[in-house]
C-alpha cells in the first residue's frame, strides 16, 4: 500500500502509521528530553504554521480584492427579492379583505415574469450602451424605474387594497398590472445582475456570485414578505414590541413601500456614478455580441426540437398538478379560517434552518446518475401532504378559542406538517435540478439549463392560477336567515349585503376540498402513469440531450 502523499505546497510525505509515530512521537524518555529533538520539532511545527498562514494570508488577499464588489452584489440581489416579497405578501392582505378566489387567480400572474425572463434574457445581455456599460445600461433604468413604481404606488396602495374605505372592494386588477410590472422589472434586473456577477468578480471568487444571489434573494424575500407583514399588523405589535397598544401597526404597507422607493433611488445613482464596470475592448467580443440574439433563440429552438427534452419538457410542465392545490389554496384557506397572516409569515422562520440543510443532505443521494429516482420516491409523500393540510384547514375552525387566538400546540403541529411537506418539495426541487445539470449540453452554454428551469417554473405556475380560478366555482355557499331572499355569497360585497340583511353565508361545499381529492387522484395516476417514462428518460444515453455539432 502507497502510504506516500502531497501536502498542501505539493511536497510528497510519507502518511504511514510508522511515519506519523516518528515525526510527531518521540521514541522514549531520552529523545523526548533532548534539546537537538526539541529544536527539530520545534522548527518543523513553526515551518507548518508559515505555510498555513501563507495559504490564509492568500486566500485573503483573493478575497479582500472582491470584497465591496461581494458587498454590492448581496445587496442588489437584496434588492431584487424585495419585490418578490411584497408580491408574495399581498394575497395574504388581500385574503383578509375577504376578496374572490378568482381574484387571486389574477394577481398570481404577477409571478409569471420570473419564468418567462428567458425571452427576453438574449436581448439584454446583446444590447446596451458601451459608454455607460454593459450590465449598467440594464440595471440603472430598472431600478430607477422599480424605485418611481414603488414611489407611485405608496400614494395609492392604501386606496388600492381597500383600507382608505372599507365598502369599496380592493382594485385587484390595478394591483395585478402594478406587482406584474415590478417583477418585469426585477426579472430583467435579475439577468443583468446576473450577467454582471461574472466580470465583477475575479475568476477565483466567482462562486461566491451564486452564494450572493441565494442569500441576497432570500433576504430581501423575507423583508419584503414576513417582516413586513408582521410590522404592519397591530395585534403583532402590541402583543410583541408594545407596551401601550395602538390601532395599527408600527410600519405600514404605505411607509415600506415609500421607504424602499427611496432606497432604490439612491443606491442606484450611487451605483452608476461610482461602480465601474471593466472597460470593454474594441473589437473583441463585437461578432459575437452582433449574433448573440440571433444565435440565443436559434440554440432554443435546436434544444426544444430534440426527442429527449420534448419528453421531459411534458413532464416537468404536468408533474405540479397533484399538489396545486395544496400549495396555492391552503394557506390563503387558514387565513379565511381565522390564522393571522403575520403568524402564518413568521412560520416561515423556523423553516429556513431546514431550508438550508436539506439540499446537502439530499444531494448526497442526488449527485448520481439517476437523480430523478429520489424524486420518484418523494412524490406519494408529497400528494399525502396534501390530504394532511386539507384535514387540518377543516380541523382549524374547531381549534379557535376566545379572542379567536389559536393554542400552542396547534401551530406546533402547523411547523411539524410544514417540515414534513419541505422534506418532500426539497427532495423533488434537489433531484429537478440535478437531472437538469447532468442532462444540459456544455456545448450550449447556461442557455440549456436555463431553459429547463424556465418550464420548470412554468409548470407551477399555470396549475397554481388554474386552482386558484376554480375554488370560486367549485364552492356552494348560501345566505341564511336573512330578511329577504335572492342573495349570494360569492365576494365580499354580498356577503356584507348578505349580513346587512339579518343573515350569514354558510358553506355548503368548499371548492378547496374538492381540488385537493381530484389534484391528488391526478398526482398519483400521473405517477402511475408517468412513473416508466421518468427512469426513462433519465436513462438515456448522454448523446440523446446533445444538439448535433452540424446543426450550430
Amino acid at each position: 500500500m502507497n502510504t506516500r502523499r502531497r501536502n498542501k505546497d505539493g511536497d510528497e510525505e510519507d502518511s504511514s502509521p510508522a511515519a506519523v509515530s516518528n515525526n510527531q512521537l518521540p521514541n522514549s524518555f531520552f529523545e523526548m528530553s533532548s534539546p537537538h529533538h526539541q529544536n527539530n520539532h520545534l522548527k518543523q511545527k513553526l515551518e507548518e504554521g508559515r505555510r498555513e498562514d501563507r495559504a490564509i494570508a492568500e486566500e485573503c488577499s483573493q478575497l479582500h480584492g472582491d470584497r465591496y464588489s461581494i458587498a454590492l452584489l448581496l445587496f442588489l440581489y437584496v434588492l431584487q427579492g424585495i419585490p418578490l416579497g411584497l408580491a408574495g405578501s399581498i394575497p395574504l392582505i388581500l385574503q383578509s379583505r375577504q376578496i374572490s378566489y378568482k381574484e387571486q387567480a389574477m394577481f398570481s400572474l404577477v409571478y409569471w415574469p420570473f419564468s418567462l425572463k428567458l425571452i427576453w434574457a438574449p436581448i439584454v445581455d446583446a444590447v446596451y450602451s458601451s459608454r455607460i456599460g454593459r450590465r449598467k445600461s440594464w440595471l440603472v433604468p430598472m431600478q430607477y424605474l422599480i424605485g418611481f413604481f414603488m414611489l407611485y404606488l405608496s400614494t395609492r396602495v392604501s386606496y388600492l387594497i381597500g383600507d382608505e374605505d372599507p365598502n369599496i372592494e380592493p382594485s385587484v386588477l390595478t394591483l395585478t398590472a402594478i406587482f406584474f410590472m415590478l417583477n418585469f422589472l426585477a426579472a430583467t434586473q435579475d439577468i443583468a445582475v446576473d450577467g454582471w456577477a461574472l466580470t465583477m468578480l475575479s475568476r477565483e471568487n466567482v462562486g461566491y456570485a451564486s452564494t450572493c444571489n441565494s442569500v441576497g434573494q432570500t433576504a430581501g424575500f423575507f423583508l419584503g414578505n414576513v417582516l413586513l407583514l408582521a410590522l404592519e399588523s397591530a395585534d403583532f405589535c402590541n402583543q410583541y414590541l408594545r407596551t401601550d397598544p395602538q390601532p395599527r401597526g408600527i410600519v405600514t404597507l404605505k411607509s415600506f413601500l415609500f421607504f424602499w422607493g427611496i432606497v432604490f433611488l439612491i443606491t442606484t445613482t450611487l451605483v452608476f456614478i461610482f461602480k465601474r464596470e471593466k472597460p470593454h475592448v474594441p473589437g473583441e467580443d463585437d461578432d459575437e455580441e452582433s449574433e448573440g440574439i440571433v444565435l440565443a433563440y436559434k440554440q432554443l429552438y435546436r434544444i426544444v426540437t430534440l426527442k429527449s427534452v420534448k419528453s421531459f419538457m411534458a413532464i416537468l410542465l404536468t408533474v405540479k398538478i397533484g399538489f396545486a392545490a395544496t400549495d396555492s389554496v391552503t394557506t390563503l384557506k387558514l387565513i379565511e379560517s381565522g390564522i393571522p397572516k403575520e403568524r402564518l409569515a413568521l412560520l416561515a422562520v423556523p423553516m429556513i434552518p431546514l431550508q438550508i440543510i436539506l439540499p446537502w443532505i439530499i444531494s448526497k443521494y442526488t449527485a448520481g446518475p439517476k437523480p430523478l429516482s429520489v424524486f420518484l420516491k418523494a412524490m406519494p409523500f408529497r400528494l399525502f401532504t396534501g390530504i394532511l393540510f386539507a384535514y387540518y384547514v377543516y380541523w382549524t375552525p374547531s381549534q379557535k378559542m376566545e379572542g379567536d387566538s389559536f393554542p400552542i400546540y396547534y401551530y406546533i403541529l402547523l411547523i411539524m406538517l410544514f417540515a414534513f411537506n419541505q422534506v418532500a418539495v426539497y427532495s423533488m426541487y434537489v433531484a429537478i435540478m440535478s437531472m437538469h445539470a447532468r442532462v444540459s449540453d456544455p456545448a450550449m452554454g447556461g442557455t440549456y439549463m436555463t431553459l429547463l428551469n424556465t418550464v420548470t417554473n412554468l409548470g407551477g405556475n399555470w396549475p397554481s392560477t388554474l386552482v386558484l380560478w376554480l375554488v370560486d366555482p367549485l364552492t356552494w355557499k348560501a345566505c341564511l336567515g336573512a330578511s329577504d331572499t335572492g342573495h349570494d355569497c360569492d365576494s365580499k360585497r354580498q356577503i356584507d349585503q348578505c349580513t346587512a340583511a339579518g343573515g350569514t353565508c354558510h358553506t355548503d361545499i368548499d371548492g378547496y376540498y374538492i381540488e385537493v381529492i381530484v389534484c391528488t387522484i391526478i398526482g398519483f395516476l400521473w405517477l402511475k402513469l408517468r412513473h416508466q417514462e421518468m427512469r426513462r428518460i433519465q436513462d438515456l444515453p448522454e448523446g440523446d440531450w446533445k444538439v448535433r455539432s452540424s446543426n450550430l
